[in-house]
């Protein structure tokens, strides 16, 4: 016989079982577990040349920010809403932002010309180059696989740079730290807050990075890569 239990009893009874609301978390379940253990074996191996300073490893990454403001956690007062005037803009209102982060020296860089594909990205290796300075270390540079970093030209134009490039696991944001750079950001620039133009919202996107910039230990700290899986997540991904 069915019975009807209050939210509060219901709430009471799912306690008692060690239960407890949460977010869900999102598993991309085409990742692969044993790709992403042999790109953590061999990050190790990456990560021991760092310390000895014999390259300079960057992680690259893009990411869209929009003018309208990511909704968040802000506080207000008690039994009142927290209410955060939006201007309604255009989804093309976006700067799609080409980032690096230089695991070795705790340094940021971003870059914009439109659209990312592969033309852009060969001006942003350039600029990037351009940013790292005059390097001794060679530079190891680790992304994802999106298309326009597969390309051929763009592959060429590393390699006259002098770049070596390192592709991460399909589906594995986990593995590139420089995920943690973007919400940052939309943290300090983008959270509750619509910017009033475009270019508002490039030069908060600037100071940002530029601010950051002056604390490097601080960027390592908070954007700190991963040595080791969790055995319980990759098992999710081994099932699949």
């Amino acid at each position: 016989m069915g019975c009807t239990l209050s939210l509060s009893t219901l709430h009471k009874v799912l306690e008692e079982q060690k239960l407890s609301w949460k977010k869900c978390q999102k598993v991309l379940k085409k990742a692969n577990a044993q790709q992403r253990a042999a790109f953590v074996q061999r990050f190790q191996e990456l990560f021991d040349q760092v310390c000895r300073q014999d390259i300079r490893l960057i992680y690259v990454d893009e990411a869209h920010l929009h003018r309208d403001m990511d909704l968040g956690y802000t506080w207000a007062r008690q039994g009142q809403p927290a209410w955060r005037l939006s201007a309604c803009p255009p989804l093309a209102d976006r700067i799609n932002w080409y980032g690096a982060y230089d695991f070795s020296q705790g340094q940021c860089f971003i870059w914009n010309e439109g659209s990312c594909n592969k033309e852009h990205t060969v001006q942003f290796l350039h600029h990037l180059a351009a940013w790292l300075g005059d390097e001794t270390a060679p530079v190891v540079i680790i992304w994802d696989g999106a298309p326009w970093h597969r390309a051929g030209i763009v592959r060429a134009a590393a390699a006259e740079l002098g770049f070596t490039l390192i592709p991460l696991p399909a589906y594995s944001p986990d593995l590139n730290p420089i995920e943690g750079l973007w919400k940052w950001m939309r943290e300090e620039v983008t959270k509750n807050f619509c910017h009033d133009s475009m270019r508002q919202l490039f030069d908060a996107c600037k100071a940002f990075i530029h601010r950051i910039n002056a604390f490097p230990e601080e960027i390592v700290s908070r954007l700190w890569p991963r040595f080791e899986l969790d055995p319980e997540f990759e098992k999710l991904l081994v099932s699949n």
